[in-house]
């Protein structure tokens, strides 16, 4: 599986320390995780993090200190953040490692094996949480205030299932108070990045067909991403998450005619019979963004919609 994400074109890859790993096999996946990121970042790769053991199991320490001791990665998933003071402890290990780095890198007989991991480590590293509880859920504003490195929020919905004795349904409903909570917290506290659940479901047209009912729920509902936990699944999850050829149209003749109409001095206009102000501005400007980032062609739309002018 780990020779498969080289290939992958992806924002960001997390190698497992938890779940998937046997209370046996700890030290040998640490050591493992640290090789991997101590190797050339694959191209089609954004970002690589490590999902550490919860701070509550006792070992999120002992991951903490192997990984960035010997490696660096651009993010670390912290799983069952209940509340802030989880998020606080991984935090300062973070800070006294960082301080640890910078004595290192300007000690006077500092070698060049040393040097390496020292420079390795120069980019600020960011937190993802992972919401899994009721209690977590409940903190979820002191949560997002714990720590100027977290980056966003994940849903993770088997465990949020088990402590609150869910059935999970193709529907998901019974998740939508807690994801909708996840979303409204991330957008309050200005947090980038807010990630939907894993579909479970990966093999066959039946399984890619409820992945890509589940990707669009989870964008109408506000999240910006998602889990996925095999490769099959990612060309469908991006598909989805990123703006239809339509929304880029709509998007860019908004963008044109509307600083036309700035320079008219006109506040409010329509486009297509609607009424177009600067909430929806926004909204065209937060789609164009994503569309570039998703390496759509925005310059050629823009090329082919300059004539657009305010109604």
């Amino acid at each position: 599986m780990i020779e498969k994400t080289r290939g992958l074109k992806v924002d960001c890859i997390a190698y497992d320390l938890e779940d998937s790993v046997t209370a046996s096999r700890k030290v040998e996946a640490r050591a493992n995780i640290c090789d991997i990121l101590n190797e050339p970042r694959p191209n089609g790769v954004g970002e690589r993090a490590v999902r550490i053991n919860s701070v509550g199991s006792g070992l999120a320490e002992d991951d903490l200190n192997e990984v960035l001791t010997n490696s660096f990665p651009d993010a670390l998933v912290v799983p069952k953040v209940n509340s802030g003071s989880d998020l606080v402890f991984v935090t300062d290990m973070v800070k006294h490692h960082r301080s640890v780095r910078d004595k290192v890198k300007h000690h006077p007989n500092l070698s060049r094996t040393s040097t390496l991991a020292a420079n390795s480590q120069s980019s600020p590293i960011q937190i993802l949480a992972l919401i899994e509880s009721a209690k977590a859920v409940s903190n979820l504003s002191s949560i997002c205030k714990a720590t100027s490195f977290l980056a966003g929020l994940i849903f993770a919905a088997e465990d949020f299932a088990l402590d609150l004795s869910l059935t999970r349904t193709p529907s998901l409903s019974e998740f939508l108070y807690a994801r909708s909570a996840i979303v409204t917290e991330c957008r309050a506290h200005e947090l980038p990045s807010v990630i939907d659940l894993v579909c479970t479901s990966y093999k066959g047209s039946e399984g890619m067909t409820t992945l890509e009912q589940e990707c669009i729920g989870g964008k109408n509902l506000g999240f910006n991403g998602k889990q996925c936990i095999h490769p099959g699944q990612v060309n469908i999850t991006q598909r989805a998450f990123a703006p239809s050829d339509e929304q880029l149209t709509w998007a860019v003749r908004i963008s044109i005619a509307g600083r036309k109409a700035d320079v008219q001095g006109r506040g409010a206009w329509t486009l297509d019979g609607k009424m177009i102000d600067a909430p929806v501005m926004g909204k065209a400007k937060s789609l164009l963004d994503r569309a570039q980032a998703c390496g759509m062609d925005v310059e050629a739309a823009t090329q082919k919609w300059q004539g657009q002018e305010p109604e």
